[in-house]
């Protein structure tokens, strides 16, 4: 039998996702050189990395849960085969050797490379607030259990707490994933083996411009926040909204450092909690504004976690932080179809 249509007259013209592999186009265009680093020197022809990349987005975009499942549908589903680049009739990749050629892609930051790429493919569509940003941190289920935490063989004399008092990440670790840590976002919830996701958003459309992924713990949101607006781009004096968690002494002396007004939410008055913002920060009329573009950033968790990111399938803080990054690249992408029309990427 003989099919006298292609594959690419049987995707949809108005399918989304070919803005979306428009937008992937042009930022690998800008990311060869760490392609070329990528590809093997000798043995066996590898993978392409940008195969690969195309279909990591492909897992992130519709939730496809393992690389098994995803060579199932790279089979038969022409949709998929369009956008890795497969003709009808390639061979379809083990999925073992999928996973082990993943790791390149993980060693060279590509996902991060990829998050930067497109967050300039936006800048260039004026699609970015470049004064007004929102951050916030989310919960990321690690792939343990409970049950895996056990007495460390040599814990250390002195531990991380006040005045160098022992913690259970001190004393304890996970056997399958031992930089996961029991923690639990809120007073009401059940402590956990968790990382935590940080991202950046812009408060015209939501996008994200800074993510990474960091270990749990009291202390990380605001760490983070602070390293991911060193990453920022910046010619002005911008401002950041956040919630009550980040409203501490020490970070908003350093938003103030580095000329960012702090729009962070306060507690009721109370002797136990102090608010350390200023009368002018508090009664400037964007202080308002910021707090209600608050809602963008959880849209982009809600987001996330309908698909892998409900509870991390890697291990160790290195992939999750990759796989956190190019979920980010991959909500950009889907966010940026739908505010520019298909035309202007074609």
């Amino acid at each position: 039998m003989f099919s006298y249509v292609t594959m690419e007259q049987r995707i949809p013209a108005d399918h989304p996702i070919r803005a979306m592999r428009a937008m992937v186009d042009e930022a690998m265009g800008g990311m060869d050189g760490a392609f070329s680093a990528m590809y093997a020197r000798r043995g066996r022809p590898s993978i392409a990395p940008e195969r690969l990349l195309r279909a990591q987005l492909l897992m992130v975009l519709y939730s496809i849960t393992s690389e098994r499942r995803l060579m199932e549908q790279l089979n038969y589903n022409l949709l998929f085969r369009w956008f890795v680049g497969l003709e009808m009739d390639d061979a379809v990749w083990d999925a073992t050797v999928f996973s082990k050629n993943r790791e390149r892609l993980i060693e060279a930051d590509i996902s991060q490379q990829l998050l930067l790429a497109v967050v300039e493919q936006a800048r260039g569509r004026q699609l970015l607030s470049e004064e007004h940003f929102t951050v916030d941190g989310t919960l990321l289920q690690a792939w343990a259990s409970r049950r895996s935490f056990r007495e460390k063989a040599d814990p250390p004399d002195r531990g991380t707490g006040a005045r160098g008092r022992k913690l259970l990440r001190d004393t304890h670790e996970s056997t399958t994933d031992p930089e996961a840590r029991l923690y639990r976002k809120s007073s009401s919830g059940v402590s956990v083996p968790s990382y935590l996701g940080h991202v950046i958003t812009e408060n015209r459309n939501g996008l994200v411009v800074a993510a990474m992924a960091t270990q749990a713990g009291t202390r990380e949101e605001r760490r983070a926040a602070m390293k991911m607006l060193k990453r920022l781009k910046r010619g002005k004096v911008m401002t950041l909204g956040a919630d009550k968690s980040y409203q501490e002494e020490s970070f908003v002396r350093g938003l103030r450092a580095e000329q960012v007004v702090p729009h962070v939410a306060e507690y009721a008055p109370n002797p136990k909690w102090g608010n350390w913002l200023t009368e002018r920060e508090r009664n400037n009329a964007g202080y308002t504004l910021s707090q209600r573009k608050r809602k963008l950033v959880e849209k982009v968790f809600g987001w996330m976690k309908q698909g892998r990111l409900r509870q991390v399938k890697v291990r160790g803080l290195r992939r999750v932080d990759w796989l956190f990054q190019l979920t980010a690249a991959a909500h950009n992408l889907l966010r940026m179809s739908r505010l520019v029309p298909l035309q202007a990427w074609a």
